[in-house]
């Protein structure tokens, strides 16, 4: 598990992620199911495109994934992608910063299993 500011990375908070649909448990489980699936690709897209200096697609897709993960209360993927949304915006992604934000996409998926698995 990855640190951010000296405390444990929050993939998934379950509660504030409840609280944002009403407590309608089916309706977040969808939601994350939806997620996982239309975001299988766009993280990679998202590093190959600021890699390429792709900018405008990058920053597009970026944003996407910072939007969709404070909705759906993926913390960490939330701080990763405002940040690598920043250095796209000013035209000098840090590699590392890429490097962390597939990391922490692949933590945040499984994340997102375990919350799954709790409801069947």
């Amino acid at each position: 598990m990855a640190e951010h500011d000296g405390k444990p990375a929050i993939y998934v908070d379950q509660a504030e992620g409840l609280k944002r649909v009403m407590h309608n448990t089916a309706l977040y489980v969808r939601l994350l199911n939806k997620f996982k699936i239309d975001f299988d690709t766009k993280v990679g897209d998202l590093v190959a495109a600021a890699s390429a200096g792709d900018y405008e697609k990058a920053q597009v897709l970026a944003h996407t994934l910072k939007g969709t993960a404070a909705n759906l209360s993926l913390t960490e993927l939330f701080k990763q992608s405002l940040e690598v949304e920043t250095q796209i915006k000013n035209k000098a992604p840090d590699p590392e910063s890429l490097e962390r934000i597939k990391a922490c996409f692949d933590e945040t998926l499984a994340a997102i299993d375990m919350v799954l698995q709790q409801y069947g």
